[in-house]
C-alpha cells in the first residue's frame, strides 16, 4: 500500500515520542510530523502533506476536536485517529460528530494502535475495547447521519428528566433529584423515546448530545 504519512500532534513530548516508538515497529509508516498545539498541528498541515493524523483531545489554544473541525473543512478526507484519556462515551460522541475515524485510550496496548492504524487505514472506524462494548456499527452510523431533525417540543419535567437521563443517572437517581417515584420516571423515558422516535437510552443520548438545538420549548 505504499508509505503511510502520519503527523503526531499532543502537547506532552513523551507521548509524542512513545507513540513515535510504537510506530517505528511498522516499516510501512512514517512520521512526518509533530505538533504540540491545535494551532501547530494546523500550520503543519498547510504546507505539508500527510494520510493520518493521531491527536490528543485536550491541547493548548485550541483543542484536538476544534482541530478536527478545520482541518475537515479544508481536508475532508484526511484520515483522524484520537488518542486520549478521556473515557466518557460523550466525548467519544463529539469525535465522531467532528469527523474522527478512530478512538482509543492512552493506555489502551500498543498493539490496539498499530490495528487502530491499520483499520483506519483501510477505511473502517476503530474503537477503543474499553468502549466498544457500549458503542456499535449502527450507533456510529447514526451519529454521522447528517440529515435535518425535526423540532421536538418537551414540557418543563420532561426537560429536566431528558437533561439527568444525558448525564447518565438511573431512574432511580433521577427519582431521587426530582423528587418522583421510579416508576413516573420510567414513563418520562419512555415519552422521550417516543417523541424522539429513539429505539433506546444510547440512541436518544446520541440525538441530544449533538442536536439540541432543535429542541423546541
Amino acid at each position: 500500500m505504499g508509505t503511510y504519512r502520519v503527523v503526531i500532534a499532543d502537547d506532552h513530548s513523551l507521548v509524542r515520542q512513545g507513540i513515535k516508538s510504537i510506530l517505528a515497529q511498522d516499516q510501512a509508516i512514517k512520521v512526518v510530523g509533530e505538533a504540540s498545539t491545535g494551532i501547530e498541528l494546523l500550520d503543519f498541515l498547510r504546507g505539508n502533506e500527510a494520510d493520518l493524523i493521531i491527536l490528543d483531545i485536550t491541547m493548548p489554544q485550541i483543542n484536538g476536536l476544534e482541530a478536527v473541525s478545520q482541518i475537515k473543512k479544508s481536508q475532508p478526507d484526511m484520515k483522524i485517529l484520537v488518542v486520549t484519556m478521556h473515557g466518557g462515551n460523550q466525548y467519544f460522541y463529539q469525535a465522531i460528530s467532528a469527523g474522527v475515524h478512530g478512538y482509543l485510550m492512552k493506555d489502551d496496548s500498543e498493539a490496539e494502535l498499530l490495528q487502530a492504524i491499520a483499520c483506519v487505514r483501510r477505511g473502517k472506524t476503530y474503537v477503543s475495547p474499553q468502549l466498544s462494548q457500549d458503542i456499535s456499527g449502527d450507533i456510529i452510523s447514526a451519529f454521522r447521519n447528517q440529515a435535518t431533525l425535526p423540532k421536538v417540543s418537551l414540557s418543563k419535567r420532561e426537560k429536566e428528566v431528558l437533561g439527568l437521563v444525558v448525564q447518565g443517572h438511573t431512574s432511580k437517581k433521577i427519582g431521587e433529584l426530582l423528587k418522583l417515584s421510579p416508576r413516573t420516571v420510567d414513563h418520562h423515558r419512555a415519552n422521550l423515546l417516543k417523541k424522539f422516535n429513539m429505539k433506546n437510552t444510547v440512541d436518544l443520548v446520541n440525538y441530544v448530545v449533538r442536536n439540541d438545538c432543535f429542541i423546541d420549548g
